[in-house]
């Protein structure tokens, strides 16, 4: 294989990492990832010999196809590249990098822009789930320029909204895959969730902790730590997920009564450190625990009760905007948010 590849780098909602058109890597998933690995620069806690940031939110790969299937105008694969193991994971999608998709496969000609907006239709490769983005196009081009901000990341830039459909049970196969709104795992009562993330959501307090504390408190808090994992193990099988050691979902999510003005303050654990924001997907998938009577999330959210729900879901440097939609009978039926994305470099990346 080359050990150059055509790459753009960008900044997509509130993590960043590389976009690739697939016949650009190696068709074999095993080289791929062998390539992916000496790029980022993993295993390695500041992976310095790589492009990653040392941080999971940095270190996130997008593969984008043109797609034959009918209504489809492209095809994501997300991969995530742990940062301090030799593993590269598709076992789950990713929202934030979601939204550098649409303007990616317009900068590669994958699809043709418009004049004013252009729609494009995404086929989420991890979840068999399709997603649509509506992006601005002025005068029939892309443009990052805008007055869209969204918490966690500096300045502004072109809105992105993103809307999704049947996306409960996205991994696991059904929206509350035990059936139940509260299980009971190593003392604690929790929500086992999928609606577009396989969540397990408790109340901090259960854990003894307030939910207020600040990413580097929890990342140096082995004890909570431990007892996370231990929960998510046994949560994995109860998922449909099984084993899940070795993988990146569940995500494990702290709720507490919002401090801010939102619907309810988390902190997300994806899954063995503390997200500096909450991922989009868990975003939603949290939004909708905590429309759902008698779940720990409806225990301390405030959140509305009927029809179209905006919600804001609290995180450590911010809130995002979640939407849901429920039908007459209040049943989850569909989700969206807005967010943006910065091209930051195109050029070739050598692993």
């Amino acid at each position: 294989m080359n050990d150059a590849v055509s790459c753009m780098w960008m900044r997509a909602g509130t993590s960043k990492g590389g976009f690739f058109l697939a016949d650009d890597l190696p068709p074999d998933p095993a080289q791929r990832d062998a390539f992916l690995l000496r790029a980022f620069g993993s295993p390695d806690p500041r992976q310095i010999d790589g492009m990653g940031g040392g941080d999971p939110l940095t270190s996130k790969v997008a593969i984008v196809r043109r797609s034959s299937r009918p209504g489809i105008d492209v095809e994501y694969l997300f991969l995530q590249v742990f940062v301090d193991q030799a593993l590269v994971s598709a076992s789950q999608n990713c929202g934030n990098m979601l939204a550098g998709v649409a303007p990616f496969a317009i900068e590669r000609g994958l699809v043709a822009p418009s004049a004013g907006t252009t729609r494009v239709v995404i086929w989420m490769d991890n979840t068999a789930q399709v997603a649509t983005a509506t992006i601005a196009t002025p005068a029939g081009r892309m443009d990052y320029a805008g007055d869209t901000a969204i918490d966690g990341v500096p300045g502004t830039a072109a809105s992105i909204a993103l809307s999704f459909g049947d996306i409960a049970g996205s991994k696991t196969g059904a929206l509350l895959p035990t059936g139940r709104t509260v299980d009971r795992i190593e003392g604690v009562d929790v929500m086992l969730i999928d609606n577009g993330m396989p969540c397990v959501v408790m109340r901090a307090d259960a854990l003894g902790r307030s939910g207020y504390e600040d990413r580097a408190s929890l990342d140096a808090d082995v004890e909570l730590k431990q007892r996370l994992e231990a929960i998510r193990l046994a949560a994995g099988p109860l998922m449909n997920l099984g084993d899940v050691a070795q993988q990146s979902v569940p995500k494990m999510i702290l709720l507490a009564p919002p401090l801010h003005g939102g619907t309810v303050s988390t902190r997300s654990f994806i899954p063995h450190r503390c997200h500096a924001t909450i991922g989009v997907f868990a975003a939603v998938t949290v939004a909708t625990a905590c429309l759902l009577d008698g779940s720990p999330a409806a225990q301390v959210a405030a959140a509305p009760r009927a029809g179209t729900d905006s919600l804001l879901i609290e995180h450590p440097t911010g809130r995002t905007a979640c939407t849901i939609e429920r039908d007459a009978n209040g049943a989850v039926v569909a989700g969206g948010f807005i967010l943006t994305a910065r091209k930051l470099f195109d050029g070739m990346l050598f692993g």
